[in-house]
């Protein structure tokens, strides 16, 4: 259903899995009626697009490619060069240190990819009118996120009575992610540019504050909390 009474909204897309960026391109430009000024596999793409082209939103995945950019540093790196543009998340990673994170780097709304389409439109909507967006049942989760300006500060974790309150550095939470994510120390030191001792310290730094002590433990936790 398109927007006939609402201003035509320019949007750039974000997002390394292929058909999911083509069902966005198609769900948006032919069910909403927006305009695709740009769509993208990765942040190389998207940031050399912006030197010409400032879209009304950016939609964009929270976890790229194992080689490129993302999370918290592709969006600080968006509220830097680009503070302006807005940005909406699409993610399946729904936990709460995630979306503090995203919101405390720069992000203006975040929705998880296993929600209705209808949701989307909304979400960039909201966003692109000025106003912060997070999935209700996302927001009832994690009601203690709220909007900050970009900080590299330690984002507080939620205590969900299966752990003891403790603070992830944003750098702790990326790693953590990855892991989960099934990649091992020395690719994520590639990833973000950083050596393996300091991957390694950041790692043993978060299992400390959590209360782990092997990878195991960790995707246990992971799961108990789904």
């Amino acid at each position: 259903m398109s927007d006939t009474l609402l201003p035509r909204l320019r949007v750039m897309l974000l997002e390394d899995h292929v058909l999911v960026r083509r069902g966005m391109e198609l769900l948006l430009k032919h069910e909403y009626g927006m305009d695709i000024a740009g769509s993208f596999c990765t942040p190389r793409q998207l940031f050399e697009a912006l030197k010409d082209d400032k879209p009304d939103v950016i939609v964009t995945d929270y976890a790229l490619g194992a080689t490129d950019t993302d999370g918290a540093k592709l969006l600080r790196s968006l509220h830097l060069q680009h503070p302006r543009v807005r940005v909406l998340v699409v993610s399946s990673h729904c936990n709460a240190p995630t979306i503090a994170l995203a919101m405390k780097a720069g992000a203006h709304g975040f929705i998880g990819k296993t929600q209705h389409e209808s949701e989307l439109h909304a979400a960039i909507r909201a966003v692109a009118a000025g106003r912060t967006y997070i999935s209700q049942h996302l927001a009832d989760a994690t009601d203690r996120i709220h909007p900050a300006k970009p900080s590299d500060e330690p984002v507080a974790d939620l205590d969900d009575g299966l752990l003891n309150s403790f603070k992830l550095s944003p750098r702790e939470h990326e790693v953590l992610r990855c892991m989960l994510d099934g990649m091992s120390i020395a690719a994520i030191a590639k990833k973000f540019s950083r050596s393996v001792t300091t991957i390694s310290a950041q790692k043993h730094s978060a299992f400390r504050k959590l209360g782990l002590r092997t990878g195991h433990e960790l995707f246990r936790l992971r799961y108990q909390r789904v």
